[in-house]
């Protein structure tokens, strides 16, 4: 991994660059454009995975309105241009937290995969609490079995 954003591919970037400006403005309004229809999201709360896109969608479009405070604060992409890590910090009530992002694209610059870690256990904690009471209902219909 390289912490410089030339060896992305072009639509790797444009779509970051899609991604990084609706975080800015905190409406994911548009997230659907650079979601790939199957992607698979991966929560740090589950040992299994969520899909297809609507669940991705529905996690992140819930998660930017229970993160208070959050920034980015490195970009690393791997050499084949197709994946990155966005290490990030954020508050949820009173518990700090910090994690990464770790996003995989495909040749077309669409997020095929999104996996989510995040420190410390208070924090991770406090976000699962948040999310569950917001997402328990929706997210068992996701979930991929194996």
């Amino acid at each position: 991994m390289t912490s410089a954003p030339s060896h992305l591919k072009p639509a790797v970037a444009a779509s970051l660059a899609v991604w990084h400006d609706m975080l800015a403005r905190r409406d994911l309004a548009n997230l659907a454009s650079i979601v790939h229809p199957d992607a698979v999201f991966r929560s740090p709360m589950a040992i299994h995975p969520y899909q297809p896109a609507a669940a991705l969608i529905l996690v992140l479009s819930t998660v930017i309105q229970v993160f208070e405070d959050f920034t980015y604060h490195r970009q690393l992409a791997s050499d084949d241009g197709l994946n990155v890590v966005l290490e990030f910090s954020a508050r949820v009530g009173d518990k700090q937290l910090k994690g990464i992002d770790l996003v995989r694209f495909d040749e077309d610059g669409k997020i095929v995969e999104f996996e989510v870690m995040v420190r410390p256990l208070s924090g991770l904690q406090a976000l699962g609490a948040e999310m569950g009471a917001r997402l328990a209902a929706h997210m068992p219909a996701f979930k991929v079995k194996g």
